[in-house]
């Protein structure tokens, strides 16, 4: 049975927490690099990793907040008070705005160099999954590290499309791997507009990709510690993960040129 570690992984700006999850046995293992939510570690992500790493994969979930010190004590319960949710946000955005390209992409070559240095991880590419804003910088990440990363599946993330020249949509044509796109129904950060046009920017692109809207489903429905939680949503979310997962460390993820892959 998976179990979770907490490690510590050296990057050029200090030790990053992270939690580890793998799989009994020795190994090796394809890695899976999993890129975390606004509101950071915790034992919901802990118990997500785990679940992952029960079919096999070894998992690093990095704090992605480490320059400002340990992951800071969420509330979650804070969410259903206005006036408190307001505060909680107004500790959090800073934090998510300090994440820029390059240091993205800098602290993902750190914690891929984590992986890959490891005796019980597998030779090749790892893969790579994002909640929220993890989904964005997830985004970034293969981006930037293509050859390193196979795939990525992204779960609601928001301001994947923006009107700066360094919006994530605009580096998709880095990408040779497979992308996962399951964006949440009525979500004010990635609207329906902003859907076509990164449907668009892969397309045009020619990667490999499939981008769904889970209607009825809130923003964060994967995350069953605050009250945005949809099970089926999330029960589905499992099952296109795994479906990427298992295909892509079988070998078959691939750049496509034949045409758009979006669906509904």
């Amino acid at each position: 049975m998976a179990g979770t570690t907490t490690v510590e992984v050296p990057t050029s700006d200090g030790a990053a927490e992270a939690y580890l999850a793998r799989p009994d046995g020795d190994g090796p293992f394809p890695a899976v690099l999993f890129f975390m939510d606004a509101f950071g570690l915790r034992p919901r992500l802990a118990e997500m990793a785990e679940r992952i790493a029960a079919r096999g994969y070894l998992v690093l979930v990095p704090n992605l907040f480490h320059r400002t010190g340990p992951m800071p004590r969420v509330d979650l319960a804070d969410l259903a008070d206005p006036q408190r949710r307001g505060e909680l946000f107004g500790r959090i955005v800073p934090l998510i705005m300090a994440l820029t390209p390059e240091l993205v992409a800098r602290d993902a070559g750190a914690y891929l160099d984590f992986l890959a240095a490891r005796d019980d991880v597998a030779d090749g590419p790892a893969a790579i999954v994002g909640y929220c804003m993890g989904g964005t910088n997830a985004l970034r990440a293969i981006e930037a590290h293509p050859d390193r990363i196979a795939a990525l599946a992204s779960f609601h993330a928001g301001r994947v499309v923006t009107h700066e020249p360094d919006s994530p949509h605009r580096g998709v044509g880095a990408v040779t791997g497979e992308l996962y796109f399951a964006h949440a129904d009525r979500d004010d950060s990635m609207t329906a507009d902003q859907i076509a046009t990164l449907e668009a920017a892969l397309d045009a692109a020619g990667v490999a990709y499939r981008s769904e809207v889970y209607v009825g489903a809130p923003h964060g429905f994967t995350m069953a510690d605050t009250a945005m939680y949809d099970e089926g949503a999330a029960e589905r979310h499992w099952t296109a993960l795994f479906d990427l997962l298992d295909r892509t460390f079988r070998g078959s993820a691939r750049r496509s040129d034949d045409g758009p892959h979006a669906s509904v």
